[in-house]
């Protein structure tokens, strides 16, 4: 079987780095955002003499398709030298294939929020249940009276693993789960029990663990129904792309918790935003959460490979140590391969979020 080196190959002058992220499907409503800001970070590396001194070169691979797909194809791009690592937004079915066809052959940085479970040869920058859901929970029980939750999610295993992590911590947030149910990508009848589900059991409260137009169909039947007068919304997954989805009308009463939100004002998240504006011009896709945190992996990329002054996989898992750097979401220090940063309460305000605590 041939293999890839794991120096970047074939035209000397390019860095070829593979983005997987959704193009079509629940996860679709993210990609336009995801590409642009992508986009604004290989502008910014380049400008910085690449890396290894090579131009980077942006190779989309539409993560909206099947694992199997998507990791076909990434495979084959390795194989090639076209693709010297990779890195995106896209779900943990999509993340699992692609582990198996790199192999440890490239750099691979996954940008999603993440169940938290150990993944070899992945670095990993999105927030996790025990630093995201937990803390949000217990903000939420300290300051309304929900001790009553339903659970509803996409069904995949960073929502039931989600799910399973906020069951098991309930009993130290003095709270119930009185129903949980799970919906495939895109099943709208199965969307539509599980709100018949909350409109029978009556919560106080409702963890969402879907993902992007599911949450967006979900949360416009929720409130016709009239379910947001009297039950919060608590959702890990929810970006002002997937707000604007949603209407108006569909956002009240809704939280959620994540390490960036364009309406933090802090000189990092506000000279973000300038760049984007000045790269992409005034009508440019949504500037939020999820696409933000594909920026995040360009720039632990760079800093990686910077580190290790090379691509090979066990060079730079023993560079990782100690990587600490200043970004749009402030530090983002690695413990491992996963890194940590700051993460944030907010409010659904209309198509924007009141970030109320750092939690």
């Amino acid at each position: 079987m041939a293999t890839t080196p794991t120096e970047p190959t074939g035209d000397g002058d390019r860095f070829g780095v593979g983005v997987a992220i959704p193009m079509q499907g629940a996860g679709g409503i993210f990609g336009p955002s995801c590409r642009s800001t992508v986009e604004l970070a290989v502008h910014e590396i380049n400008s910085a003499g690449g890396i290894l001194g090579r131009e980077v070169e942006l190779v989309v691979l539409d993560a909206g398709r099947s694992p199997r797909m998507v990791a076909r194809e990434l495979d084959g791009l390795i194989r090639q030298g076209y693709v010297h690592a990779v890195t995106g937004w896209h779900t943990s079915l999509v993340r699992d294939a692609i582990v198996a066809a790199v192999a440890g052959r490239i750099p691979y940085i996954f940008t999603a929020l993440h169940e938290g479970l150990p993944t070899q040869d992945v670095v990993t920058v999105g927030e996790v249940p025990t630093t995201q859901v937990a803390p949000a929970l217990a903000w939420l029980c300290d300051n309304f009276a929900v001790p009553n939750w339903s659970i509803v999610g996409n069904d995949y295993v960073w929502p039931r693993f989600s799910s399973g992590f906020v069951e098991n911590i309930a009993p130290s947030l003095g709270i119930t789960v009185s129903s949980l149910g799970f919906a495939s990508f895109g099943d709208e009848p199965a969307i539509s029990a599980l709100l018949d589900t909350i409109e029978r059991e009556s919560p106080d409260a409702v963890a969402m663990f879907l993902v992007g137009q599911d949450a967006v169909l979900f949360n416009r039947e929720f409130a016709r129904r009239g379910l947001d007068r009297d039950i919060l919304r608590y959702s890990p997954l929810m970006d002002e792309s997937m707000l604007m989805g949603s209407g108006i009308d569909g956002t009240a009463n809704l939280y959620s918790s994540a390490g960036y939100f364009r309406s933090i004002v802090s000189a990092n998240t506000l000279d973000l935003q300038s760049r984007y504006a000045a790269f992409h011009g005034p009508f440019a896709p949504t500037l939020n959460n999820t696409a933000e945190s594909c920026y995040e992996g360009m720039l632990t990329l760079a800093h990686l490979v910077s580190r290790a002054q090379s691509t090979d996989m066990t060079s730079i898992k023993a560079s990782i140590g100690g990587l600490a750097y200043d970004g749009p979401r402030g530090v983002m220090q690695y413990q491992g391969a996963q890194g940590f940063h700051d993460i944030y309460l907010a409010r659904a305000d209309g198509y924007d979020f009141e970030v109320l605590s750092r939690i």
